[in-house]
C-alpha cells in the first residue's frame, strides 16, 4: 500500500538525536530567550494568569469542574504561546524581536485554527469527563479545594484520586505526542497539521525517555507557577513556551539538514 501523502510528507524531516538530558538545556535557552526579549512573555504570562483568575471566580464553588478546566486548559496552553516561538524564532535569526512579532504570528493560519480546535475539542473531552467522573463518583460532594482534597485526594477508602489522574494521564499523553513539536512546525514550516502531528508522534517514538522528562518538566513547572497563587504563571508559561521553541528546534530538521548537534 502507497503510503499516504501526509506520512511522505512527514517523512521530509528528520530526527536529530539527543542525550536524554537535553531538556533541561531547552530551560537553559528558554529562560535566555526571556530575558532578552521580556515584554511579549511577561504579557503572555500575565495574560494566562488573569485567564486562571476568572476560572477560579467563575467555578470556584464548583471545584469538580475547576479541576478539569485547568487541566483543559493545559492541553490548549502550546497554541496560546504561537506569539513566543516566533519571537524566539526571531532571536536565534538575529532580527528584530518585540512585541510586534508575536502579534503577527497570531495572523489567522487556518492549519493553526484547525489545530487549535482540534486542541480545544480535547480539552473540552477532558473537563466533561473529569466532571462526570467527579460528580458521579465522589462520596460526598466537591465544592471546594478541601472538598477535593478531603473527599478525593484522602480518601483511603476509594480508588477516585488514582483513577482520576490515570485517565487524565491517558487522556494527556496523546495530546502531548500530538502536539510537543507540532505548533512550532506548523509557525516554522509550510506543512499540513497531519504532518505536523505525525512528525511530532515520531519525534517521541524515537525519544521517549528524553520526552517523558521533557513532559515532567512542563507539567512540575507549570503546578508550580499555578501554586503560587497563580503569579508564577507571568513567568512560568513564557519561559516553557520558549524553551519549547528550542526543543522543536533541536529535535526536528528538514532531510538534508545536519541529524545530531
Amino acid at each position: 500500500m502507497r503510503d499516504r501523502p501526509a506520512l511522505i510528507e512527514s517523512r521530509s524531516f528528520g530526527m536529530r538525536q539527543i542525550p536524554l538530558l537535553r531538556p533541561l538545556n531547552w530551560l537553559a535557552r528558554g529562560w535566555r530567550d526571556l530575558m532578552r526579549c521580556p515584554l511579549p512573555g511577561l504579557l503572555h504570562g500575565l495574560l494566562l494568569a488573569l485567564f486562571g483568575a476568572v476560572l477560579i471566580a467563575v467555578a470556584h464553588q464548583q471545584f469538580w469542574l475547576l479541576a478539569g478546566a485547568f487541566s483543559g486548559f493545559l492541553l490548549v496552553a502550546p497554541l496560546a504561546a504561537t506569539g513566543l516561538y516566533a519571537v524566539s524564532r526571531a532571536l536565534e535569526r538575529g532580527e528584530r524581536a518585540d512585541l510586534a512579532v508575536a502579534l503577527r504570528a497570531w495572523r489567522p493560519q487556518r492549519r493553526l485554527v484547525v489545530f487549535g480546535l482540534l486542541l480545544a475539542m480535547a480539552g473540552t473531552g477532558w473537563v466533561l469527563t473529569s466532571a462526570a467522573l467527579i460528580t458521579g463518583f465522589a462520596a460526598a460532594p466537591v465544592n471546594s479545594p478541601l472538598d477535593f482534597l478531603r473527599v478525593v485526594v484522602l480518601n483511603e477508602t476509594s480508588p477516585l484520586f488514582e483513577v482520576w489522574l490515570a485517565l487524565g494521564a491517558f487522556m494527556a499523553a496523546p495530546v502531548f505526542a500530538s502536539s510537543v513539536v507540532a505548533i512550532p512546525l506548523l509557525l516554522d514550516r509550510q506543512v499540513s497539521v497531519l504532518a505536523a502531528v505525525l512528525t511530532s508522534w515520531r519525534v517521541v517514538q524515537a525519544h521517549p525517555a528524553a520526552m517523558a522528562l521533557w513532559a515532567a518538566l512542563l507539567m512540575g513547572l507549570t503546578v508550580l507557577g499555578m501554586a503560587m497563587a497563580l503569579l508564577g504563571l507571568v513567568v512560568v508559561a513564557p519561559w516553557l513556551a520558549h524553551a519549547s521553541w528550542h526543543a522543536y528546534r533541536d529535535l526536528v530538521s528538514a532531510v538534508g539538514e545536519p541529524t545530531a548537534d
